[in-house]
């Protein structure tokens, strides 16, 4: 196998690099690309244009200023770029928002000098293509029979999790009515891989579609749909963010009222490492959905670690 020069701009693409092996062949990383370990050495060659610590009302009015403008979230620093001289740039073309996506490459590859590294764009619109996206990048990087092996270890543990939860939810009679949310403050609702995971749980996704994007709602909306289970997993936040940001929505009376909150099931996670990323360890996401669903028949240990009651 010929060695790469491998530029990540996505941090699933990040994580799924480390898991074929290929860490070594890493050069440069995102700003949010946190695994696998050792890879927050490597040069951040991108920057977001807006205070990412400012509060989610504040940020999602930026972002919209920002796409209405059809300016891009992120800055690309070419000059490092071209300075690592990727021979592969790993990237995406689902979400202007989530990550740097291929024209936010075109500066860069204006001014390109010798040879332009060969581009490979990550799709992650429903589970399959999460599993899918394993395999596009082994190939483009050459170790095939890696991404193959990983795509099927990933499957397995998928399919073994969502056999036991089927088997939970048959036997009590009822799948859970749960509302994930993308977003705290507009509410928004999870899209995408999640829906379809929150049905391998045993639930049913009651604010969001399998395979469309995560859509805009609202407490109303929530109010009137009264799931069983809230799931609160801001996009990019970890706990600690998550804690902080959520008063914008639970200081809300129509908030407390909700039946999920009143019967305590109602959970914060971790967005950041568990639910904005499609790659590796999407298997992870499933069992912290089948925690939550079903807390006296399912133990993976993601409680407290992942997520909490609210």
């Amino acid at each position: 196998m010929d060695a790469h020069r491998i530029l990540s701009l996505l941090p699933s693409t990040t994580e799924i690099a480390g898991a074929l092996g290929l860490a070594d062949q890493l050069v440069g990383r995102s700003h949010e690309c946190t695994l696998p370990a050792g890879v927050e050495r490597l040069p951040v060659v991108t920057a977001p244009k807006l205070d990412v610590h400012a509060p989610s009302r504040a940020i999602d009015r930026r972002v919209k200023e920002l796409v209405r403008e059809g300016l891009s979230v992120y800055r690309v620093d070419a000059e490092r770029v071209r300075a690592l001289r990727p021979t592969i740039v790993l990237t995406q073309t689902q979400c202007d928002v989530c990550a740097v996506t291929p024209a936010d490459l075109e500066a860069a590859a204006c001014e390109w000098i010798g040879a332009a590294p060969r581009i490979v764009s990550v799709a992650p619109n429903a589970l399959a293509d999460v599993l899918g996206d394993v395999v596009r990048v082994a190939d483009a990087c050459g170790v095939p029979a890696r991404g193959a092996a990983l795509r099927a270890r990933e499957q397995e543990r998928i399919e073994t999790i969502s056999a036991i939860t089927r088997a939970h939810a048959e036997r009590s009679g009822r799948r859970p009515r749960v509302a994930s949310l993308e977003w705290i403050d507009p509410v928004m609702g999870a899209g995408n891989w999640l829906p379809e995971l929150i049905e391998r749980a045993g639930g049913e996704s009651v604010l969001g579609r399998g395979g469309h994007d995560a859509a805009w709602s609202s407490l109303d909306e929530l109010t009137a749909l009264d799931p069983d289970v809230l799931v609160v997993a801001p996009c990019g936040f970890d706990l600690p963010r998550g804690r902080a940001e959520l008063p914008a929505l639970a200081s809300q009376p129509a908030f407390a009222a909700l039946r999920a909150v009143r019967e305590g099931r109602a959970f914060l996670a971790d967005g950041f490492l568990h639910f904005n990323r499609p790659g590796p360890r999407i298997a992870e996401t499933l069992e912290i959905y089948a925690e939550m669903l079903w807390p006296d028949a399912c133990d993976f240990g993601r409680r407290g670690a992942a997520f909490e009651p609210l």
